[in-house]
């Protein structure tokens, strides 16, 4: 079956994307803690939010609470997951199985949010063959093949730095759509591929930079 990455109906600014998940994960812990209903005030309380800005976000979903009873918990976090795309298993090739590669690969939350990695790459030969988590790595060398065997549509990029332009320009070649990029170095790519910049360096370096400042 073809991997695709589908457009959800609603055209979010990017700063409700970003709260949306809180909200599913604080509605998802209210449901495991056999909640039936749960109130904007209580989301908003629990994420240090406006309750207003969490009313609002919501009504922009066309998600209806109750009066005195709030939002019912099936609902909101079937919506949520939906509207953020977890309801749907996308896959995806890591590239780069260093210490990094190697935990995402060993991540099993990710599958719960909609993302299956489903292979491994790297450049070291010793590492062909090998099984991270049930999962298979290859070389670099059997990427584009695989991708295109597989319609897999969306690359994790864990690489070094300086490796990054190079890797993304093959992902990109071997029919990548959406890049998932790790690295420091912002890749440069076509204007119709998705590229979603993760650096765990800039927010350490935002931490250290508010407690120098406190």
């Amino acid at each position: 079956m073809r991997n695709t990455i589908e457009n959800t109906s609603f055209h979010l600014p990017e700063p409700v994307i970003r709260r949306l998940p809180w909200y599913l994960s604080y509605a998802k812990l209210a449901r495991q803690k056999g909640e039936k209903s749960v109130s904007s005030t209580q989301i908003a309380h629990a994420l240090n939010i406006d309750t207003s800005q969490v009313a609002k976000d919501l009504s922009i979903l066309k998600i209806a609470g109750k009066t005195r009873v709030g939002y019912d918990l099936e609902t909101l976090v079937e919506t949520l997951s939906d509207v953020l795309g977890f309801s749907n298993t996308h896959s995806a090739f890591l590239v780069g199985v260093g210490n990094l590669g190697s935990a995402l690969i060993q991540d099993n939350g990710l599958a719960q949010y909609g993302l299956r990695i489903t292979a491994g790459f790297d450049t070291k030969f010793e590492m062909d063959g090998m099984r991270i988590n049930q999962i298979p790595i290859h070389l670099m060398d059997d990427f584009a093949f695989l991708c295109r065997k597989t319609h897999t549509e969306i690359g994790v990029l864990t690489v070094p730095s300086e490796c990054a332009q190079q890797v993304a320009e093959e992902m990109v070649a071997a029919g990548i759509r959406a890049i998932w990029n790790f690295t420091p170095f912002r890749i440069h790519v076509p204007e119709d591929i998705i590229v979603q910049n993760t650096s765990i360096y800039a927010h350490l370096a935002l931490m250290f930079n508010r407690l120098n400042n406190k």
